[in-house]
């Protein structure tokens, strides 16, 4: 017998009963789906605020990817969304710029890093940074072993690693991966090649 005939000869509360057991499991394996992929893997994120500009501007949306630093180390240059230190329950978005172990000197409109060898460089951030930007702050840090110096591309208006200091890697949510929102400036984002 046919699945269209068996269905024809059932009677109307069957009928209901069979339609609401097809809906629960789809509405089941959605959710099997859905719930790891938005808890484990990705999230959404959208930008509040002009820290990030020219990089990302008020109202976007991205996506995080939440699974790359569970089993890679964080880089320089990864933008990342993390829990606000002073406040977890708000989170930021802001571009690595210090590693753990590293000391992160800002003055003089550049930042100087001095990594765990002894090495100093001056970060060059013309692949981000609008012309003329400039980072006007007289900030060091050493980093511990598990935190992270953060900063925001517009530098101006960015709340960042300057005033509230190195970020532990636990509050860090996740990588940006892509921006969704709006539809012409969709991207996948890739490392920043320092040069070093």
């Amino acid at each position: 017998m046919s699945d269209k005939y068996y269905f024809e000869e059932l009677s109307s509360t069957q009928k209901v009963i069979q339609f609401v057991w097809d809906l629960v499991k789809v509405v089941l394996v959605s959710l099997a789906i859905i719930i790891p992929v938005r808890y484990f893997l990705i999230q959404p994120f959208y930008v509040k605020g002009a820290s990030m500009e020219p990089s990302f501007y008020d109202h976007e949306y991205l996506i995080i990817n939440e699974i790359t630093y569970r089993f890679n180390e964080p880089e320089r240059g990864d933008i990342v969304v993390f829990k606000y230190p002073k406040d977890p329950s708000q989170y930021f978005i802001k571009r690595i710029i210090g590693l753990p172990g590293e000391t992160v000197e800002v003055r003089d409109n550049h930042i100087y890093v001095t990594n765990s060898d002894g090495r100093k460089m001056i970060l060059d951030e013309t692949t981000y940074l609008e012309e003329g930007e400039r980072t006007i702050s007289k900030t060091k840090w050493t980093l511990g072993p598990d935190e992270l110096y953060v900063m925001g591309d517009n530098r101006d208006y960015s709340l960042d690693s300057r005033s509230f200091g190195p970020v532990s890697r636990d509050l860090v949510v996740g990588k940006v991966w892509f921006r969704g929102w709006p539809v012409w400036r969709l991207t996948f984002f890739d490392d920043v090649d320092y040069g070093l």
